[in-house]
């Protein structure tokens, strides 16, 4: 399968760009996104034609976000079946591209069992890719309608937690509608308690070392309107200090069976923050970052980033050189230094104030607690 991939520059800033897409042209289906690593400077979408190219786009995260991450699993599947390549291998591709993010696996799972299924009753090759895309379709939706009902739950409980409006929210890496297929997790909770007026401010972490929240959030806190400032992260602590903060939002890429949260790395350091100063942490993401077959934090893979993320100033990636997922600047380091660069952390069940999904709120955060919340998740009905 070869890696083909076209570019082009949008002239128009819509109101709401979709982070992805399924288009049809004569040329075959393909998988558009819009390219991440290029905000908040130009809005530029990659035309993935196979699974290899959409592999490289989430390996070097052109496409990110663990809902999201599903969503493109799916259509990644549907893409394969609809040109095709062999589904058992891309699927495989596909999963292991970001260990961390189980959503990535749980929509490549999904996409890839409806067209196992209809194979497996005689559909012929077109027949077996529609029902492959009909459910990165169905994915798709689900995320958009999860989206809104965590935006519902997450401002309840942040009227309930922080009675009178007026919030003052810290957030990190970013949680909107580039990581969903709605308005986002974390973010969208942010966004909700905006459009209600009960926003005051959102301090939003610059997330070193990619900078997502300084392109990403910043890009879409100024989009709606919202009240925002930029911090560097290791401003985070004087912030809480000054009394400036009365809650933290974050995402979530695993939630593990015990309640432990791995998010992008930093998240931890502010969950500390949190209890010291007693405010509250608390995550917001889709039951299908859970995974109830990690038992606990300890048990989750952390990726390990390229170092020159960390020794290096990122050039703008349209001058960028080097293998997918590596960046290429300015030396910020001595040549031969060792960077840790984990992309993410992982936060104790016992600091995170409460888990907030499409389903409602868990609080406190135990075991028993997250086990409950996915048999009622496993009842409820497919939209």
């Amino acid at each position: 399968m070869a890696d083909q991939q076209a570019q082009t520059v949008l002239e128009t800033r819509p109101p709401a760009l979709p982070a992805l897409r399924w288009d049809e042209p004569p040329e075959g289906p393909v998988v558009v996104l819009l390219d991440q690593t290029r905000l908040p400077a130009e809005e530029v979408e990659l035309v993935c034609t196979d699974v290899p190219a959409l592999v490289e786009a989430i390996q070097r995260l052109a496409v990110r976000g663990a809902p999201l991450l599903g969503v493109a699993g799916a259509y990644g599947v549907a893409l394969a079946a609809a040109r095709g390549y062999d589904v058992p291998e891309a699927s495989a591709l596909l999963a292991g591209a970001r260990p961390t993010a189980v959503n990535l696996g749980y929509g490549v799972r999904r996409a890839a069992a409806a067209h196992r299924a209809a194979a497996e009753k005689g559909a012929g090759r077109s027949d077996a890719a529609a029902a492959a895309l009909a459910e990165a379709r169905a994915l798709h939706r689900e995320d958009a309608e999860a989206s809104a009902a965590m935006a519902g739950h997450g401002l309840a409980l942040l009227d309930e937690l922080l009675p009178g409006g007026g919030h003052r929210v810290l957030t990190h890496c970013n949680t909107g509608a580039l990581v969903s297929g709605g308005e986002g997790t974390a973010f969208a909770v942010a966004l909700a308690a905006h459009r209600k007026g009960r926003l005051r401010r959102l301090w939003v972490d610059e997330t070193r070392p990619l900078l997502q929240g300084a392109r990403l959030t910043t890009y879409e806190a100024a989009r709606n309107g919202m009240a925002y400032t930029l911090l560097t992260d290791n401003a985070a602590g004087s912030l809480f200090a000054a009394g400036e903060v009365d809650a933290v939002l974050v995402g979530a890429d695993r939630i593990a069976a015990d309640g432990s949260v791995a998010n992008k790395v930093g998240s931890y350091p502010l969950a500390v923050l949190a209890r010291y100063h007693h405010v509250p942490f608390i995550v917001v993401a889709p039951v299908s970052t859970i995974d109830p077959d990690t038992p606990d934090g300890a048990s989750i893979e952390i990726e390990q980033r390229p170092g020159q993320e960390v020794t290096e100033l990122t050039a703008p990636p349209q001058i960028a050189t080097g293998a997918p997922g590596a960046v290429s600047g300015l030396p910020v380091a001595p040549l031969g230094t060792q960077a840790y660069n984990p992309a993410f952390d992982v936060t104790p069940p016992e600091l995170v104030t409460a888990i907030v999904t499409e389903l409602g709120a868990v609080s406190p955060v135990t075991g028993p607690a997250i086990a409950e919340l996915c048999a009622r998740s496993r009842q409820a009905p497919m939209s």
